[in-house]
């Protein structure tokens, strides 16, 4: 696919052929979900044997198969006419036909590539996949706590949603109010590399810790060092380690931005911490203010009129400073440039 002078949208075609999130795990159960990514509307569910996924039209009269109900193992029923399907898309039953009369062979749903699950969330591939799944290296880990954020609905590009969480050099300007008032507006130089179908980089630099007790008793400084690391996934996927060397522990925020339609795309936030030794209340906290970070950069995104996102690296400026969002701009053109 020629990418000269693409600026993607949130339903744009090329999109179908990587992995997009569309429910949170808890959000999906044995009974009918509709979702929506790229445009095209899903109904999802839990099968006995795992994750189903169709597009959200029965084959009779294109009514919304959302609003049927599961049946037997994992099959679903159309709440317009009663057509039957099981978990392979094809038409079991048709009740106006009567017992022992065969559904026509066309009679078969129409379902995504792929429907997978990963520490805690549900992703859907419409299209064979150009790039892998995210990847979330303390998932799992017992030292870790989870906090889930509650999703997230605005109107936004995803792509220009994920160039904002990697720029590290917004923070004085937008997050004055949380957390980027004593960051410095320069940006030391730094370089990011891809790795597969991903980009990483490593970023070390001081910052005023003022949640360290040590700062309070004297043993630590004020200003203290903190390797942050971004790791990003094609197309809309981002984590963000902070690792404190001096005062000890690891965050990793995970964004995760479904495309809905042109017009909004949902993100799905999720905290990993090992430094609040269990505590909820802390947990809590630290939910909140993330919500408060998101709304500064929300306020940004709102302010777009055009909700595309350039692809081809002429359209824009970059700077130095710009590295890891230029990589991901280049890495996200090769892919959908691979696709036939």
């Amino acid at each position: 696919m020629d990418t000269s002078g693409l600026r993607l949208t949130n339903s744009s075609s090329a999109l179908s052929n990587f992995w997009h999130p569309v429910a949170r795990s808890a959000e999906v159960d044995f009974q009918p979900r509709r979702v929506v990514l790229l445009g095209v509307a899903y109904v999802i569910y839990r099968g006995i044997d795992g994750l189903v996924a169709f597009v959200d039209r029965c084959a009779h009269r294109l009514a919304p198969l959302s609003i049927g109900r599961c049946e037997g193992d994992s099959s679903i029923r159309c709440a317009y006419h009663g057509w039957l399907f099981d978990r392979s898309g094809k038409c079991i039953d048709i009740p106006a036909l009567g017992p022992g009369v065969p559904p026509p062979i066309r009679a078969r749903l129409e379902g995504p590539h792929s429907i997978v699950e990963r520490f805690g969330m549900i992703f859907i591939a419409p299209k064979a996949p150009v790039a892998d799944l995210p990847e979330v290296e303390v998932a799992g880990d017992a030292h870790f706590m989870v906090g889930e954020i509650p999703p997230v609905s605005a109107r936004a590009s995803a792509g220009i949603m994920v160039d904002n969480f990697l720029d590290i050099a917004h923070f004085p300007f937008v997050h004055a109010a949380t957390f980027g008032a004593e960051e410095s507006t320069y940006v030391e130089p730094y370089s990011a590399e891809q790795i597969g179908t991903s980009a990483v980089l490593s970023y070390e630099h001081l910052f005023a810790n003022r949640e360290d007790k040590g700062v309070v008793t004297g043993a630590r400084p004020l200003l203290q060092r903190r390797r942050m690391t971004y790791r990003y996934f094609a197309p809309f996927s981002v984590t963000l380690r902070l690792d404190f060397l001096d005062s000890g522990g690891t965050n990793l925020i995970g964004f995760f931005v479904q495309p809905v339609d042109d017009q909004s795309c949902c993100l799905y936030s999720t905290l990993w911490r090992d430094d609040l030794a269990g505590d909820e209340g802390k947990m809590k906290e630290a939910i909140e203010f993330e919500l408060k970070v998101l709304e500064e950069d929300l306020a940004i995104q709102a302010a777009y009129e055009e909700l595309t996102f350039p692809i081809d690296t002429s359209i824009e400026i970059h700077t130095r400073a710009d590295r890891l969002t230029l990589l991901m701009r280049r890495i996200l053109g090769e892919l959908i440039g691979s696709i036939d």
